[in-house]
């Protein structure tokens, strides 16, 4: 059983097509695809995928085999890393991912604990979404990333904030004449809401209209704040969005706070207790302090 082998099922798994997985992710033909994969079942002795009318799907012993397979390329991946960083010795990478926007806030104080250190280390910077921060930690791509407590990844996550939701919506929508919006507000107005890439958010806001009382059904999904604003002003809809993107909004989107008890995201920083990177232990030591500087100026945390 080669790594080719696992990437190639993984990658038929996620898009649910030999053809998409073939011509999108792989760059290959489809039937070495349908090869690579049928060697992979004559491996492993069992069937691990069976075509449907709605594509290509899992068996039960494709569904077990699956998370083993990621779990083997990501170790692959994290000891591949481990050994470049190995063979350059003389200057230590810091390697720093965000999620998209925070590090406007984020990364002046992620530079100040690191700035004794600044010296002897070369600091890379990337932002993301969540679900791929993670990943790339957990392959040790990244050394540390700001992004949410993604579960299904074997990392350590620190709480660095808590970001109360606000709401988002047209700059001349009736509620701006309001102080703040309670939940029952958001009902009749389209409804933006959260996609795969953004599930941590997904579930805090599902849980908030639950426990209101409020049932609302998302008319579009998306995943970053950008294209939410986007969506915001041209379908005149409403979305619960964490407050720091109130620094990004432009003049077609304002913002409200919700009224009565506010739900709240975390932001954290993620990191694998197995990087034994002396620039991550050193600023893991001093995350009290970046938490401290937070909470001195909170308006800037926004």
């Amino acid at each position: 059983m080669e790594l080719r082998h696992l990437r190639y099922f993984i990658a038929v798994a996620e898009t649910g097509s030999l053809t998409v997985a073939a011509e999108r992710r792989l760059h290959t033909s489809q039937p070495s695809l349908s090869r690579q994969i049928r060697d992979l079942e004559d491996q492993v002795g069992v069937a691990l995928l069976h075509r449907s009318a709605r594509g290509v799907e899992l068996t039960a012993a494709g569904k077990a085999f699956i998370d083993h397979a990621r779990l083997a390329l990501t170790q692959v991946d994290a000891a591949v890393e481990a050994a470049r960083r190995a063979a350059l010795p003389s200057k230590q990478r810091f390697a720093l991912g965000f999620l998209t926007g925070q590090e406007m806030t984020w990364l002046p104080r992620a530079m100040h604990l690191l700035r004794d250190e600044l010296p002897n280390i070369d600091v890379t910077v990337s932002s993301d979404y969540s679900p791929d921060l993670a990943d790339a930690v957990a392959r040790g791509k990244l050394d540390l990333a700001f992004l949410r407590a993604e579960p299904g990844f074997d990392l350590s996550y620190r709480t660095v904030g808590r970001e109360p939701l606000v709401v988002l919506m047209p700059s001349d929508h009736a509620l701006t004449a309001r102080a703040a919006v309670t939940p029952q507000d958001l009902v009749g107005s389209p409804f933006i809401g959260m996609a795969n890439k953004a599930r941590v958010l997904q579930a805090v806001v599902d849980d908030y209209l639950v426990r209101s009382g409020v049932k609302i059904t998302p008319t579009q999904g998306v995943d970053n704040p950008a294209m939410v604003m986007s969506l915001v002003a041209s379908t005149r809809g409403l979305a619960l969005i964490p407050d720091y993107v109130e620094n990004l909004l432009p003049w077609s989107v304002v913002s409200r706070p919700l009224a009565g008890e506010v739900p709240t995201i975390d932001l954290v920083v993620g990191y694998s207790k197995s990087n034994a990177s002396p620039a991550l232990q050193l600023f893991v030591s001093r995350l009290g302090e970046l938490v401290a500087r937070a909470a001195d100026r909170p308006a800037a945390a926004s």
